[in-house]
């Protein structure tokens, strides 16, 4: 009995974050209630609250369901000997789920498009920080470690490259969540990791620059 208890809640834990899905991807994150997920998953406002303390706690339990983008790809072993090729394999791997895996597809669209800078979704907000700056930590040294085994210049500007990389990892997961039709995300981001590393790899824009240059 406790075990159908326990699978129960489970149940029932899963039907709120589906409809999490449904609630936020259609109005966006912060003017819903927690009494529409409620109702839509066919639960108490109570039953909700018996699984999150909020709506923050909700959004975060929802995007525990996937790895966001800088997750995703900077959990290499900082020390790998192939920094570059653990990279580009993770960022590849997050273009092809994101495309054959619609729920992940509504999540990013929730985190990326649909999550409003406003007042009310302040401790949410500041959650998406939190893990913004955890992650640029992560992708950071990431790159550190590829420019320590040669894989990328030893003079590469880190402070440079990091928010480029992020802004191309993001950037074009957004344009493509946009519009889904408009391309392949899993073809181009292929070619667009490809590309992200030959800058890193050659353009002297990213190279730091003498002291008593200018």
């Amino acid at each position: 009995m406790a075990k159908r208890t326990k699978e129960d809640a489970l149940e029932t834990r899963e039907r709120i974050l589906d409809a999490a899905i449904e609630v936020f991807d259609q109005r966006g994150v912060s003017r819903p209630s927690l009494t529409e997920i409620a109702e839509l998953a066919g639960v108490t406002r109570g039953a909700v609250y018996g699984h999150f303390q909020n709506k923050t706690d909700l959004f975060g339990a929802l995007a525990d369901r996937i790895q966001l983008p800088d997750e995703s790809l900077c959990q290499a072993p900082q020390h790998s000997c192939d920094p570059l090729g653990e990279l580009r394999k993770r960022w590849v791997f997050l273009y092809r789920e994101v495309m054959s895996n619609e729920q992940w597809r509504r999540i990013f669209a929730i985190i990326l498009l649909r999550c409003e800078w406003v007042p009310e979704n302040g401790e949410i907000n500041q959650r998406c920080v939190q893990g913004h700056s955890e992650a640029t930590m992560r992708l950071r040294n990431l790159i550190e470690n590829a420019v320590s085994v040669g894989q990328l210049p030893a003079d590469l500007d880190i402070d440079i490259a990091v928010p480029l990389v992020h802004a191309g990892i993001v950037g074009l997961l957004q344009e493509w969540l946009m519009n889904p039709a408009a391309f392949n995300i899993a073809e181009v981001g292929e070619r667009h990791v490809e590309a992200m590393l030959e800058m890193l790899q050659t353009s002297r824009h990213l190279r730091k620059q003498p002291e008593n240059a200018g």
